[in-house]
């Protein structure tokens, strides 16, 4: 979603844009918190703050009086119970908004400048957190995982006190909290950033194909592999972010293998696989699954043991591969496979 505004904001012709935030949701436990819907001054729409209707109606006609006047408000949303239910409330509830005009073109403007500090995180495949008070001038601090500040609240003190809650916000996600300081407490929107997950899919049979269709739904980067040309091929693959034809091992070895990255070996081949996974099993990517079933895998990994790798390092990959649903075909093993990849990278037991 990150790269999806940024990239709006960069190549809107816009010379006002205004962004609306969802940043409270009484009593919610959602994930939704963040989600953002961008307004142009010609009436072009993308995204939404919920799931359309009376909501983001509201919010629309806010942002129509924000272009003409500029500034920003912080929007009190009453639900019922049908729109409550749809951001993760058990029955109706308060929602908070902010709404503000941004100039795209200015680099000073303050979500301008943040959102450049949160591409420059991302592209060096580092997570980040947007720190935007939501009282008094319009002022962002951003904090990377690597330490990096950009920008300020207007105080040291407060910065401080903001990065310290950011540290959290980078583990738990976005979400509203309230600075102590001597002049009183000041609230705060936290706004957390990542990359996306980088699927690195070795063979291009029908299994791939699905894994690229439903990994578009979910927001994941793909990358197709396969020797034979005439598999991987943009006609078989209209979804996949990139497709690379040649000797998979080579290819894997010039990607650089993050704890965001999953390599999902479904070729079915052990001349693919083997090579492959002597790349990846001492890398640093968050997941390694290897399409087969119990024995070929025990097989595999003998084979890879007696070549001096350890019990440690061979119990990375998962395989039989994907979260056991029952399903057969190829979507749904593709569906298990990804749900596997999410378990994984939100910490959960797969």
């Amino acid at each position: 979603m990150a790269d999806t505004f940024l990239e709006s904001l960069a190549r809107s012709g816009e010379s006002q844009i205004v962004q609306a935030t969802l940043v409270s949701a009484t009593g919610s436990s959602s994930k939704k918190l963040g989600a953002k819907m961008l307004i142009g001054a010609s009436g072009k729409l993308l995204g939404g703050v919920t799931i359309g209707g009376c909501v983001d109606a509201q919010v629309i006609e806010a942002s129509d009086a924000l272009i003409a006047s500029g500034g920003r408000r912080l929007l009190d949303i009453s639900l019922d119970d049908d729109e409550a239910w749809e951001i993760g409330l058990t029955c109706g509830g308060q929602i908070g908004v902010l709404v503000e005009r941004i100039a795209p073109s200015d680099a000073a403007d303050p979500v301008v400048s943040s959102y450049a500090a949160v591409r420059g995180a991302i592209d060096a495949d580092r997570s980040a957190v947007v720190a935007t008070l939501l009282d008094g001038p319009r002022v962002s601090l951003v904090f990377d995982e690597n330490g990096t500040r950009t920008g300020t609240l207007g105080d040291a003190a407060l910065d401080d006190a903001a990065v310290s809650i950011a540290l959290d916000v980078l583990r738990s996600g976005s979400r509203l909290e309230s600075i102590a300081t001597p002049a009183g407490e000041r609230r705060a929107f936290f706004d957390c950033f990542a990359p996306p997950t980088t699927l690195v899919i070795v063979g291009a049979g029908q299994i791939a194909m699905s894994l690229t269709r439903l990994a578009s739904e979910l927001e994941m980067r793909t990358i197709v592999i396969d020797g034979r040309d005439r598999y991987a091929t943009r006609d078989r693959f209209p979804d996949a972010g990139e497709i690379r034809v040649g000797m998979p091992s080579e290819i894997v070895a010039g990607i650089t293998l993050g704890r965001r990255t999953a390599v999902i070996l479904v070729a079915h081949d052990y001349k693919y696989e083997l090579p492959v996974l002597r790349q990846v099993i001492r890398s640093s990517a968050g997941y390694v699954g290897m399409l087969g079933s119990k024995k070929r895998g025990s097989s595999v990994r003998d084979m890879l043991r007696d070549e001096g790798f350890t019990d440690d390092e061979l119990s990375r990959v998962r395989t039989p591969i994907g979260l056991d649903i029952g399903g057969k075909s190829s979507p749904e093993v593709a569906l298990a496979i990804l749900a596997e990849v999410v378990a994984t990278r939100s910490g959960k037991r797969a």
